[in-house]
């Protein structure tokens, strides 16, 4: 293991002047507004069967494979629509995605989520899954209050956690939850360059999904990290060496942001963006699948013509 570059601080960074909890976040204008540099090849990673079901009673599996056969069609022989994530835990959510992955796709491809833990790494080698998403925390909120941890033994447990995968086999999709009220340089950037260090060692790649997690990213211009778009995508890219490919933007619709930071994650270099069919998903749901692939089909059409 690498020595980790990272301290849990005096006291942990949660922003209370940007997120006051009795009103709205304030919104933090003034960084140098940075040109878009468009991901090369921009495709979908779904979460109807994870992030979905947890805003609706469970599908039958009936359900589960008529939504991955219409995920099947509106991903196209180009495999637009290249993933799709499943839970791991019940013999219910285990039939569900056995039956959704006996339909033979190339795309999308099935996939699991799950903890940072050594057990829940174990469902996932039972299920034989070849990569799966490990919900990485990376607020403070998230570390100290939800966690009760600190930020170094967080991510002793997020990169144990990783190896664990990476000697099984699976490639990891680390989930940077909440990564909007995140401290972005003290924390995120030192555990994506000890994640790139791991992906050097093994020869398997690492990938980064940057979890929106209360909807908060934003893509005016000059917007400061952490809520800025552009900015946090130039941060892991330039700072933290992640290839556009390995990163994802998960982003969910609490203030209606959700297809227009998806579609700005691809305008800076973020090669995958996460949705579900009609934008189901807890609370006020992520960006509608639907609605990406119209807007991806633009931007395409715009980068061929000359456009950008």
């Amino acid at each position: 293991m690498h020595r980790l570059n990272i301290c849990d601080p005096p006291r942990p960074n949660l922003f209370r002047d940007i997120f006051p909890y009795t009103a709205p976040p304030r919104i933090r204008l003034g960084e140098a507004p940075l040109a878009p540099s468009p991901a090369r090849d921009m495709f979908i990673t779904d979460s109807t069967f994870r992030e979905g079901r947890q805003a609706r009673p469970p599908f039958t599996p009936g359900e589960a494979e008529e939504l991955f056969g219409r995920l099947h069609r509106l991903s196209g022989p180009e495999g637009v629509i290249r993933q799709s994530e499943f839970f791991l835990y019940t013999g219910a959510d285990r039939r569900l995605m056995d039956r959704c992955r006996s339909k033979g796709y190339e795309f999308p491809a099935v996939t699991g989520w799950i903890r940072a833990s050594e057990e829940d790494v174990k469902l996932a080698v039972e299920a034989e899954v070849s990569e799966t998403c490990i919900l990485t925390s990376v607020s403070d909120y998230q570390i100290y209050l939800k966690l009760g941890s600190t930020r170094k033994k967080a991510a002793e447990q997020y990169l144990k956690t990783v190896c664990m995968a990476l000697d099984n086999g699976i490639v990891p999709r680390c989930g940077f939850e909440d990564i909007t009220r995140a401290d972005i340089y003290g924390f995120c950037i030192p555990l994506a360059a000890e994640l790139m260090k791991l992906r050097e060692d093994s020869g398997t790649d690492v990938k980064i999904r940057l979890s929106d997690t209360l909807g908060l990213g934003l893509t005016y211009p000059g917007a400061s990290l952490p809520r800025g778009v552009p900015s946090l995508l130039r941060a892991f890219i330039e700072d933290a060496g992640i290839p556009g490919h390995l990163l994802e933007w998960h982003g969910h619709n609490d203030f209606h942001h959700a297809l227009i930071n998806g579609a700005s994650a691809w305008l800076y270099g973020c090669g995958g963006v996460s949705g579900t069919l009609n934008g189901t998903g807890e609370r006020t749901g992520t960006a509608s699948i639907e609605a990406l692939l119209v807007e991806r089909i633009a931007l395409a059409a715009s980068r061929e013509s000359g456009d950008s």
